[in-house]
């Protein structure tokens, strides 16, 4: 027999027969239920096909103390896609510590995997002008499958609603720039991450918002999605290497360093900066960037990251990000 880990003596007939077999049919099932080329929906259709006396025995199995048994089953359950965590979802709670921490193992893949899906979705079904803040948090999930969405817009909403207050009866750009910054940077003690270009947190919208620090592009989307609830003139500058925002007021452009506690910069500041840069001055660079190509700095970002620090998977998840929104 392949397997040689003991036959707990509460297993039903049924366990100790797969058990038995599991590698004789493993590859039939591969077949049948993953194919790598099956769609997302067909895979979590899949798990719930699956009997009740089936499930119980993967479940029994997935606590086996037998590593390769444990290897097997997992494969199985996670072949059958994102049904199966319909009835695995219980089970996180187990008393069993063994099964309890290989089933919520095995949960957060699939979530994490379905939200791949999602998002890589999100980013071939819309163009240039995607919504910023969707995307923000469908390429969170990716990571953080768990978060509550919901909650982090009231958060945000939040914010706009106490800045409206602090902003009535402002109307000069510098004014109103510097009363989103003390709220932001003093109040609330968003800052920097010097150490971001090797941190992946810093360029998740909402660990930027747990951790109230973030990279560039991070704080300058947080800036961006708040003036965009208070109806202000703000986009993003993505320029070459680093991040800004703008407010576009009646007579003057006022250009926004967000990594820098909201640094305010005239256009000629930032001409200034880019001719003594490696880049040299473009007109393009001070253009407002669209939504899409924000996202996709993002994502770029994310990848350049998991590169430096050799997680091979991460880095090839998030590569497949940045083509479906480069095309």
């Amino acid at each position: 027999m392949f397997f040689h880990s003991r036959t707990k003596a509460g297993e039903s007939a049924l366990v100790r027969e797969w058990k038995k077999h599991l590698v004789d049919f493993w590859p039939a099932l591969c077949t049948q239920l993953d194919g790598r080329h099956m769609e997302s929906a067909s895979r979590s259709q899949t798990g719930s096909r699956l009997t009740a006396s089936q499930k119980s025995a993967l479940l029994t199995l997935l606590a086996d103390d037998d590593p390769s048994v444990y290897q097997t089953v997992r494969a199985h359950i996670i072949a059958c896609g994102f049904g199966a965590v319909q009835w695995l979802r219980p089970h996180m709670l187990s008393s069993d510590v063994q099964l309890r921490r290989r089933v919520q193992e095995i949960v957060r893949h699939l979530e994490r995997q379905e939200a791949d899906n999602r998002f890589l979705a999100f980013c071939l079904s819309h163009g240039e002008n995607l919504d910023l803040e969707s995307g923000a948090w469908l390429l969170a999930q990716t990571q953080y499958p768990e978060i509550n969405v919901e909650a982090y817009q009231a958060l945000l909403d939040g914010y706009a609603i106490e800045l409206r207050e602090r902003l009535l009866g402002q109307t000069l750009p510098v004014t109103i720039l510097s009363e989103i910054n003390s709220y932001l940077f003093k109040a609330l003690g968003f800052h920097a991450n010097a150490d971001h270009a090797r941190d992946p947190e810093s360029s998740y919208l909402n660990r930027v918002i747990d951790l109230r620090c973030g990279s560039p592009i991070t704080l300058c989307t947080l800036y961006w999605l708040i003036g965009k609830r208070l109806n202000l003139p703000i986009v993003g500058i993505g320029l070459p290497g680093y991040f800004l925002c703008r407010y576009q007021g009646a007579r003057e452009s006022v250009f926004i360093d967000a990594f820098r506690h909201g640094r305010l910069l005239t256009r000629a500041d930032c001409i200034r900066n880019l001719q003594q840069s490696a880049h040299g001055f473009q007109e393009g660079f001070l253009a407002p960037i669209s939504p899409g190509r924000a996202l996709l700095r993002m994502c770029s970002a994310l990848h350049q990251i998991y590169a430096r620090l050799n997680m091979q998977e991460e880095s090839a998840r998030t590569q497949r990000y940045v083509i479906a929104l480069a095309k």
